[in-house]
């Protein structure tokens, strides 16, 4: 049986590193969507260890330069990027039902703001549940290894980082 592909969907994000349960969510929506716009969020107040530059690049190789996915940045609200793009379907991650509550809030926002806009939520693989870009951070400050949990090039980048910060 073959499966028909929507159009784009926006994967919006700070990705500060991007993990595997990222990577899990957009090979999954690469399934229902022919495009997935990740985008990257310009938010200064969430302080973040890597520029915008930095994470748009890890994204595109932990991808693999897929040419499916494209990955762009925003600064300002994500339905008025959606619009701007011509995309009407923000695609979210749920871990936890500690994110729904978040998620459920900001989906009714954005389709107040924009009522043609849809959020799908998707959960990662079980695997991937419990990764978090902060805890992520925080084990590599520690020294721990973040292998399982990111991109090879992101762990070396994340080890990068964290000495030329502590030194």
């Amino acid at each position: 049986m073959e499966t028909q592909q929507c159009g784009t969907c926006i994967y919006p994000g700070s990705f500060d590193p991007i993990t595997n349960g990222h990577l899990d969510l957009i090979e999954r929506a690469l399934h229902i969507f022919k495009t997935v716009i990740v985008a990257v969020a310009h938010n200064p107040e969430k302080n973040p260890l890597f520029t915008e530059e930095e994470r748009k690049e890890m994204i595109r190789v932990a991808v693999n330069y897929n040419p499916r996915v494209v990955v762009d940045s925003f600064d300002g609200l994500l339905v008025d990027y959606a619009r701007a793009r011509g995309v009407n379907v923000v695609l979210r991650g749920m871990r936890a039902m500690s994110d729904f509550e978040y998620e459920f809030q900001l989906a009714g926002m954005n389709r107040n703001l924009r009522p043609d806009i849809e959020t799908i939520f998707m959960t990662p693989s079980d695997q991937y549940m419990f990764i978090s870009s902060s805890m992520v951070r925080e084990i590599a400050r520690l020294g721990g290894d973040v292998s399982a949990f990111v991109h090879p090039l992101v762990a070396g980048r994340l080890n990068e980082k964290i000495v030329s910060n502590y030194q």
